[in-house]
């Protein structure tokens, strides 16, 4: 295992720390309109958003305090998909469906834009290239598949849905279903995109 160097643990406690603050003051945010801590937590764990930057969170801060050991390849790539789905499925299909302001504008900036980009910064700069391969896709949808599931679910009990694009009610099935297989073949491709940009920046062994 190569030894990680001390600008990249330094990085990687960067965008923890940005993660962290996010979800600290999205929590602040949604324990003024929930009342308590518990209500507030389920009330988060119910977005990708949160589930995806408590995920960021807790690698770079792994890969902050224990370098090497714990950046693998597979798992950066993943978490760079998983915080590229977070932005640009915000930006593209849900900025203009809310009005924030104050605190909750803050966390909604660190959590769907800035963290995307560090991340995304993170890996070009840090990760080892060249030892992806076409499964880690199929790995890295592991997570937004049983989120699908999760949501509709919880939406049963909440009475409220965490998206507007998986809302069945106003929906109908049809269109949810085609809406989670049009984000999933995205997020396929784009897996298959970081791949293959893994490999190109992979190191060239030097000529004879």
């Amino acid at each position: 295992m190569m030894r990680w160097p001390a600008t990249a643990r330094l990085a990687a406690m960067l965008v923890a720390l940005v993660a962290l603050s996010g979800l600290w003051i999205q929590f602040t945010v949604s324990l003024a309109k929930t009342g308590s801590p518990q209500a507030a937590l389920w009330t988060m764990a119910g977005f990708f958003t949160i589930i995806g930057n408590s995920i960021a969170a807790l690698l770079f801060l792994a890969v902050a305090l224990l370098g090497a050991s714990a950046a693998r390849p597979g798992a950066l790539g993943g978490i760079t998909l998983i915080t590229g789905l977070i932005g640009v499925v915000y930006t593209l299909m849900l900025r203009r469906t809310e009005h924030l302001v104050g605190a909750g504008q803050l966390a909604n900036a660190l959590l769907h834009y800035v963290m995307p980009l560090l991340v995304a910064a993170y890996w070009l700069a840090f990760a080892p290239k060249g030892e992806l391969n076409r499964m880690h896709p199929l790995v890295w949808m592991i997570i937004p598949l049983a989120y699908f599931p999760y949501a509709l679910v919880r939406a049963t009990s909440d009475g409220r849905y965490a998206y507007p694009f998986i809302d069945v009610t106003s929906l109908g099935w049809p269109h949810v279903i085609v809406n989670a297989l049009v984000i999933a073949v995205a997020y396929l491709l784009a897996g298959l995109l970081l791949v293959w940009l893994d490999r190109m920046m992979a190191p060239r062994p030097p000529s004879a």
